[in-house]
């Protein structure tokens, strides 16, 4: 990993979707053990999970997870650790990537 070079890899994953009254969450486990550091990216590739009311959906899915580069990573960490990150951005989008 460089200090102004990103890195990409794929990943096999499991997509979790709970639509539950106690419970409505969406995770996804990487199953090859990859681990996600501050200022990666990731990207889950297939159909948007829709769980009905009250179900539980997992579906086997593959990622693309883009290593941040290492001045990326401690940028993340610096203001993170400082609190100068209140927004976080989250994207569910039914945009097909290719």
């Amino acid at each position: 990993m460089g200090l102004f070079t990103r890195t990409t890899e794929t990943a096999p994953c499991e997509v979790e979707v709970s639509h539950c009254f106690d419970s409505l969450h969406a995770h996804v486990k990487f199953l090859n053990g990859a681990v996600i550091h501050p200022g990666d990216e990731v990207l889950v590739h297939g159909a948007p999970v829709l769980a009905p009311y009250g179900e539980v959906v997992r579906e086997a899915r593959t990622a693309t997870i883009t290593r941040a580069s290492t001045l990326e990573q401690l940028w993340t960490r610096m203001t993170g650790n400082f609190e100068f990150m209140e927004l976080c951005e989250f994207s569910f989008t039914e945009e097909v990537s290719l």
